[in-house]
């Protein structure tokens, strides 16, 4: 076996796309697990959701696990049970597959979510915190970090679990996103003082740590280790859009804005993006220690407001 031969599933994602590229910069292998072909040198085509799924004959020695269902807020029962489908259900099938295999990997890497913990705020909160997750992806990713564990530990491969918080970088998806086209379209308003913080990763980070990771095994939070503030991204934002900054409105006309957004939202069908929910994440602090990661593995991440051009690119 190539003993640089990894497994990505979700290569072709956001974060996936980054360690793909790291690993091929370091001479190894790295090939794509993905549901559809793609214009790639290494590529397994395959559905993690399909009781059926399997891998062949091939051989790896580690798999970086990125695939997953997220940013959708479901709508229906229906719609809450895919999150279960793909991100717990669908790292059983890759597990069985796995095991199934004539010569097992060394390790395995999940990339899973601070969203297990089921937190609307806190402070420096470390892996320990209980992970209370009640929504549909929390609680999803939760039952998949489970599977792995149980599964290492029982095959005896190595295994790791990586817990990340907003990751930023060039394509970047959900509300960050959301926050970067507002800014761009003059539609944002900030929210109260704007001095809420929130953990944050840049992409190429997480792609370089995740190898050293897989070769000690463990459960990490990655941040940039500084959470910026609602109001210095605002403005890195506006000042690399060559923005103004936006008019900031006080906390109760916010929240007065968001419960009429709520009811037009439940009236209409529509997705307002002014609600409750969002005033709240905007003034609240959330942060997660990354002293774990920085004294086990030596890590040194960049600051996310130096490359926070990289998102309007």
């Amino acid at each position: 076996m190539n003993e640089g031969n990894n497994l990505v599933t979700g290569g072709t994602g956001f974060v996936g796309r980054h360690l793909v590229e790291t690993l091929r910069s370091y001479g190894q292998r790295a090939t794509i697990l993905s549901r559809c072909l793609v214009n790639e040198p290494y590529v397994l085509c395959g559905d993690l959701t399909s009781a059926e799924f399997t891998l062949g004959n091939n051989e790896f020695s580690t798999v970086f696990h990125l695939a997953g269902l997220a940013h959708t807020v479901p709508r229906n029962e229906k719609e809450a049970s895919l999150f279960f489908a793909v991100n717990s259900q669908g790292t059983g099938n890759l597990l069985r597959a796995l095991e199934k295999l004539d010569k097992r990997p060394e390790a395995f890497v999940y990339v899973s979510s601070v969203n297990v913990y089921g937190c609307d705020e806190g402070e420096m909160l470390d892996e320990e915190t209980p992970r209370s997750a009640r929504d549909p992806y929390g609680a999803s990713k939760r039952e998949a970090e489970d599977k792995v564990v149980e599964w290492g530990a029982r095959v005896g491969v190595r295994s790791a679990i990586v817990r990340i918080p907003v990751v930023v970088g060039r394509g970047v998806h959900g509300n960050l996103k959301a926050m970067v086209e507002a800014l761009r379209r003059r539609r944002y308003f900030g929210v109260g003082s704007g001095a809420a913080r929130r953990s944050m990763v840049l992409a190429s980070d997480v792609a370089r740590i995740l190898p050293a990771i897989a070769r000690v095994g463990g459960t990490y939070h990655l941040t940039d280790g500084y959470n910026p503030s609602f109001l210095e991204l605002e403005d890195a934002i506006c000042e690399a859009l060559s923005r103004r900054p936006p008019l900031r409105v006080p906390r109760p006309v916010a929240n007065a804005g968001a419960h009429v957004g709520g009811l037009l939202n439940d009236a209409l069908g529509t997705s307002l993006p002014l609600t409750t929910s969002t005033v709240n994440k905007m003034t609240a602090t959330l942060t997660f220690s990354d002293q774990r990661a920085r004294r086990k593995l030596g890590r040194r991440p960049e600051p996310v407001l130096d490359h926070v051009s990289e998102l309007i690119a």
